[in-house]
């Protein structure tokens, strides 16, 4: 049987829901621990070598695993979130698992950027942490953690089609289904297409997006 073009829809909707929710949980875990990992190093507003060490080897920790194995190793904790190991509900899981700590290093990278020149005038005119913080590092490094976040995207659109694998739903499951297990070419060719697609919209629309918010 072959695929028609209601099916692509459809996994093209699944892709884009994987994609966006996953996005939306992990940056609520991502964004504030590397918002931690940068205050909390050495020298910095709130530094305690403690919480930075154990940060930085939590998230080393998952970084490490490569996400086809993460999404094997965590599937008791799926089924207790979602009830299921397989669909599209339950690929987002080990997105989020996969992508939160990989946004914390690039909210990391984009904030440890920021001239510590800002910091210090900040200080210097008594400003606590929270408001240098929330009032300065953040709005300076707002151009780049635009790109870091664009970047994040990028890799949850290529980690949702890994997805397929397990049955998680999206066209990485339509290229599985059909175009590698019934030797589809015309199938492979379409998703690969799309995913390209949807990459380049995203990388555009974040590029666009940077250049806007940046700072002169």
């Amino acid at each position: 049987m072959s695929v028609n073009y209601d099916q692509i829809l459809e996994a093209i909707w699944e892709t884009i829901y994987m994609t966006g929710a996953a996005f939306g949980f992990s940056l609520l875990i991502g964004f504030p621990l590397g918002i931690f990992l940068v205050v909390t190093r050495k020298g910095h507003l709130l530094e305690n070598e403690s919480v930075s060490n154990v940060l930085n080897i939590v998230i080393n920790i998952f970084r490490s695993i490569p996400f086809i194995i993460l999404m094997v190793a965590i599937i008791p904790l799926t089924r207790l979130i979602v009830g299921t190991s397989i669909g599209t509900a339950a690929a987002i899981v080990p997105l989020v698992f996969y992508a939160g700590p990989y946004i914390a290093r690039l909210i990391e990278n984009s904030l440890l950027e920021v001239d510590k020149g800002v910091i210090e005038a900040a200080q210097a005119m008594g400003a606590s942490p929270a408001q240098i913080i929330f009032r300065f590092l953040i709005p300076e490094a707002l151009s780049s953690l635009v790109l870091a976040l664009t970047i994040a995207v990028v890799g949850l659109i290529g980690a949702s089609a890994m997805a397929g694998a397990i049955g998680g739903g999206g066209l990485g499951d339509l290229a599985i289904t059909y175009g590698y297990q019934r030797f589809d070419t015309f199938i492979m060719v379409i998703t690969v297409a799309i995913l390209v697609l949807l990459v380049q919209g995203v990388q555009s629309f974040g590029n666009i997006l940077s250049r806007r918010v940046r700072r002169s």
